[in-house]
């Protein structure tokens, strides 16, 4: 067994114990990384900072329940909770349910990529971040958690098919928004 293995198991070890200084080490370690993936749903800091209180208080909770089946199941089970937390924020804080897609908006061709490359990972972020909430959860779904459009129907209490055709308008926003980027990055250094 590797070093971060057993340091891994010792972390979760002390935290079901209730050792603070191991809670600690793991907030230390992790909160960088919860944030992002907090972020990918939440836009509001304020908001991102009470879903992630609310996610290491269930953590820290819920550590003597967890199971331990190798290296990174301590994060990917963080990752769920936080990921399940932003979820529970966002349907409270709905008044209506999910966008439904405008026709009035037009198809965006799917085969159209964006040039996506050039542009900086943290300027793609926060395109994304500023989509929609309906279209941002799903498409933040699909593409970094990696769940089927059944999963994200199933989990957010929409039809597939509305799942599907929230993503296909979420990609066509972030294609428009990245090569308005991109173009007008060429127009500055062009001329």
């Amino acid at each position: 067994m590797t070093n971060d293995h057993n340091r891994e198991i010792d972390l979760v070890t002390r935290m079901a114990e209730g050792d603070r200084a191991a809670m600690r080490m793991f907030y230390d370690d992790y909160s960088g990384y919860l944030t992002v993936v907090c972020s990918r749903y939440v836009t509001a800091r304020d908001d991102v900072k009470d879903v992630l209180q609310d996610s290491f208080i269930k953590i820290f909770g819920s550590m003597g329940r967890f199971e331990y089946r190798g290296p990174g199941a301590l994060r990917a089970w963080a990752t769920k909770i936080v990921v399940n937390e932003s979820l529970r924020h966002l349907e409270a804080r709905k008044r209506a349910p999910l966008p439904m897609i405008a026709e009035s908006w037009g198809d965006t061709d799917a085969d159209e990529r964006p040039d996506h490359e050039s542009v900086p990972a943290a300027v793609v972020m926060e395109m994304i971040r500023a989509l929609p909430d309906g279209y941002r959860t799903v498409f933040n779904l699909f593409v970094f958690e990696q769940k089927s459009h059944r999963e994200i129907a199933s989990t957010l209490g929409i039809a597939e098919s509305s799942s599907a055709s929230q993503f296909h308008r979420a990609r066509g926003m972030l294609a428009r928004r990245i090569k308005e980027y991109v173009l007008k990055n060429e127009k500055q250094n062009y001329g």
